[in-house]
Order: C-alpha cells, then sequence, then structure tokens
C-alpha cells in the first residue's frame, strides 16, 4: 500500500456536563472523538454541540479548537497512514454530511445504545465515535460491520487501523505539525459548515 498522505483522530476530555456524565460510565479519560485532515487541526470534524451553551443542540460540525469548549481540554491525538485514494473517499464523505447538514442531528439516543450494548442506529444522526468510525469505514479504512458502529465509543477508534500516538497532554500544549512538516501536495477547499 502506498501511503501519502495522513489523517488525525482527535480525543478529547472537555470537562462539559455530558462528557463528565460519559466519562463516568467509560472511566475512559478521552469521551470525545474528531477526524482532521491536517497535523495543525484547522479542519477538524465531528458530531456535537453547535453552540458552547447548549449541549443539546447538536450536529454535523467543523470544531475550532481553540474555542471556549475545547479551552481547558486534555486530548490524545493520534495518526495514521493512509493512501491518497482512501484520503480523497473520506474527505468526499464528510463533504456529502457537511452540503447536507441540516438533515443530520446529534444520536443523542444512541449513546443509550452504547450504554446497554444495544446498537441504536438512526438515520442520519451519529454521536462524535459513530461519525468519525463511519468515516473511516465509508473510506474503507476499517471493515467494520455496519450495525457495529453505533456501539464504538471514542476509546475504540484508535484500535480500529494502525493508529500512532503523536502527541497526549493539555490541547494548548499541542505543538502544531509535531514530528512532521505539513505538506499538501494539491490545494484543499476548506469544508465550509
Amino acid at each position: 500500500m502506498i501511503t501519502d498522505k495522513k489523517i488525525y483522530i482527535l480525543l478529547t476530555d472537555t470537562e462539559t456536563l455530558l462528557t463528565r456524565l460519559i466519562k463516568f460510565y467509560t472511566k475512559k479519560p478521552y469521551n470525545h472523538a474528531s477526524i482532521a485532515f491536517d497535523a495543525e487541526l484547522i479542519e477538524v470534524y465531528s458530531f456535537g454541540r453547535k453552540t458552547a451553551k447548549n449541549p443539546l443542540i447538536g450536529g454535523f460540525v467543523r470544531e475550532d479548537i481553540h474555542s471556549v469548549i475545547f479551552r481547558q481540554a486534555d486530548c490524545a491525538i493520534y495518526s495514521l497512514n493512509i493512501t491518497n485514494d482512501e484520503f480523497q473517499k473520506m474527505y468526499q464523505y464528510i463533504q456529502e454530511i457537511a452540503s447536507n447538514r441540516e438533515k443530520y442531528r446529534y444520536n443523542f439516543i444512541g449513546l443509550f445504545g452504547v450504554l446497554f450494548k444495544k446498537p441504536i442506529k438512526r438515520k442520519n444522526a451519529f454521536f462524535c465515535s459513530q461519525f468519525v468510525a463511519s468515516v473511516l469505514k465509508e473510506s474503507k479504512i476499517i471493515d467494520y460491520a455496519e450495525e457495529d458502529l453505533s456501539l464504538v465509543k471514542p476509546s475504540d477508534l484508535t484500535h480500529l487501523a494502525n493508529f500512532e500516538l503523536l502527541f497526549e497532554g493539555g490541547l494548548n500544549d499541542y505543538p502544531r505539525g509535531i514530528n512532521e512538516k505539513i505538506h499538501v501536495p494539491y490545494q484543499l477547499v476548506p469544508i465550509e459548515i
């Protein structure tokens, strides 16, 4: 396999009420997952809250790691080498969701499915790790049973492929471009949401 691209999984603990509730159940340090297309963490996508003050209004989001929500967040950042074809499939999949974002919503009910280990699939609804897993599956990076995607927790994501830990600590302490120079051989058009 020729690898000429990298993607990044960002796992965070934002210490919001929702993440504290999820953390109480999972007993894991990070309970929010995002996918990024660059080591600078400029293009970061997930399913989460659309406004900082209301966790109940959720859906597809392009996350700003400098926002209030992430200001004090702890994180683990993982990278994965992928092919250009996998990268393109992944990017297209996210662009399709972004262009139809009004049809998508946060899968709050799916969180109870994880709690009770019963898959709850809803059309056009994801929680954060379910979304990231679906991106990995859609681009053929992982081969995972579709019904199980609704049971994927953030801590499961890094075990689905050969992800490499790049950084762990305070998100504000992450040195952008760690261990690599940012090089994009063609111009990416950021997905606007």
